[in-house]
């Protein structure tokens, strides 16, 4: 790991929000962040705002003890830096100064309250930590704002701060057609500014997670991860007419959600409705990123953020799980003729793959197919959409496993079509014979080649090559093959 990425192993970030007090420590490579440390507080400081025009008492409380005991926790991990920042309830409270004095005073921790167009700025940063190719809106939902940015090509454009949030519309007097007026008014004047029109719209924050975990039961979609998660306009619709005509407390309770997040829902479901009715987006993401993460974002120079999130992951996991680190890289190179026709981003995923190869090599040989593919599922990667996870999955399953029918992963396989689903197969054969044709460098024993027009599979032998191609490996061999509905053509390499 280099110095940049050293200097930001184990950062620490406590978000002080209007719903929820958040702790989160960042270890690791620091352009793929593993979560060291997560914990969440409900304490619902800016319940009431609206109308008190201060923090709500209780959660005042409930959010000085847990800022209390997240003080004591970062001295125990020896968090350096400990970033502390309040959003909307802190600072428009009339007692937020007081609040934050007493902070202060009582633990240690300075809050930093931000404005809105920093909070926009931050959590669009956050989506860029996570997807740097990122480009339309970001919608950040919090108690009492909202904050949308544009972003595109890496970068962070027009930010609008809104004073929309469940919390503040739980106040508005007049029922669900006055919300609803309401919120359209103030979403007419926001499109004034932002502009926005069959763009991508990317959901932060914890009320949108509800509604799009709710889309996934609906649906019965196969893989409950919420980063980059994506739903049509006409999907997220119908969710909220399900939603609106179900039994919340059956909801929460199929879904796993606190009441204190399911009280807030149907709001959210009412702004959602009108976002989609005014910002026409062409496609909805969930981004799981947001504020933290992009004040880890904020610390990384240009280098560091340029790097593939991805791959960066993939090597910090080669690197603590691998039985050779560094084999990846090598291994990814003795298969790539198989991928000369590919794009760049499916060589992404065909290298990120190859880095993975050997990671699950201390679970069970009976269980070691499906326990890989699992692990990189369920993954905490960025730069990953669903169909990438179950793409790179399969592959790994098929690096331990010839076959994959009767597996109970099926139901996922949907998320890929045939051409994906066939390239897989032969990415986990290639990466099965080239793992065990030669432990050092594969390239030290052969060459492939490879014919697609000729639908021939070649392997150039070298004299230690010739000696390594045994039993297995020319059962290996025969089986990347068939994957590839190929005749096979071996030989003496030419200085072999």
């Amino acid at each position: 790991m280099d110095k940049d990425a050293r200097a930001l192993s184990r950062v620490g970030v406590v978000d002080v929000g209007s719903n929820s007090v958040r702790m989160v420590v960042f270890d690791g490579a620091a352009r793929s962040p593993a979560y060291f440390y997560n914990e969440k507080i409900m304490c619902g400081l800016g319940k009431g705002l609206a109308e008190t025009g201060a923090l709500n008492p209780e959660g005042r409380k409930r959010a000085l003890a847990a800022l209390k005991r997240f003080a004591h926790l970062a001295r125990g991990m020896d968090v350096n830096p400990m970033m502390v920042v309040a959003t909307a309830a802190v600072r428009e409270a009339t007692d937020g100064p007081d609040f934050h004095a007493e902070v202060l005073r009582e633990t240690g921790l300075r809050i930093h309250v931000i404005d809105g167009d920093e909070e926009a700025r931050l959590s669009a940063q956050g989506v860029l930590l996570g997807r740097p190719d990122a480009s339309g809106l970001v919608c950040d939902i919090g108690g009492n704002s909202m904050e949308l940015a544009r972003i595109g090509e890496g970068k962070v454009g027009k930010r609008v701060s809104t004073r929309l949030g469940p919390f503040r519309l739980q106040q508005l007097q007049g029922g669900p057609q006055k919300r609803q007026a309401h919120i359209g008014a103030v979403l007419k004047e926001v499109q004034k500014e932002i502009r926005s029109e069959q763009e991508r719209l990317y959901l932060v924050g914890g009320s949108w997670r509800v509604i799009a975990r709710l889309d996934m039961e609906r649906r019965n979609y196969p893989l409950l991860v919420l980063h980059e998660y994506r739903m049509t306009p006409e999907s997220v619709l119908e969710t909220l007419d399900w939603i609106a005509s179900s039994d919340t407390g059956i909801l929460r309770a199929a879904t796993g959600t606190s009441s204190e997040r399911m009280e807030l829902v149907p709001y959210a479901c009412e702004m959602l409705r009108e976002l989609i009715r005014v910002l026409k987006p062409k496609e909805i993401d969930v981004s799981a990123y947001g504020i933290r993460e992009g004040l880890l974002y904020e610390q990384m120079p240009e280098r560091l953020r340029a790097r593939d999130p991805l791959i960066e992951a993939a090597r910090m996991t080669e690197r603590h799980q691998a039985r050779s680190p560094g084999y990846g890289k090598k291994l990814y190179e003795f298969i790539l003729p198989l991928f000369a026709d590919a794009d760049a981003d499916r060589r992404r995923l065909v290298k990120a793959s190859c880095l993975l190869h050997d990671t699950t090599w201390r679970a069970h040989p009976d269980y070691r197919a499906e326990a890989c593919f699992d692990n990189v599922t369920r993954a905490n990667l960025g730069g990953l959409d669903h169909p990438g996870r179950v793409f790179i999955g399969l592959a790994l399953l098929h690096r331990y496993k010839n076959s994959r029918s009767g597996s109970r992963l099926e139901p996922l396989f949907r998320l890929l079509d045939d051409r994906d689903l066939k390239q897989a197969e032969v990415l986990g054969k290639a990466m099965r014979f080239g793992a065990m044709f030669a432990v050092g460098d594969p390239a030290a024993a052969g060459r492939l080649k490879w014919m697609p027009k000729k639908k021939v599979l070649g392997l150039e032998l070298t004299e230690l090559g010739v000696d390594l191609f045994g039993e297995v490996a020319q059962a290996r061999f025969a089986s990347l093959a068939v994957a590839l509905k190929a005749e096979t053509k071996i030989g003496l390499a030419a200085d072999g």
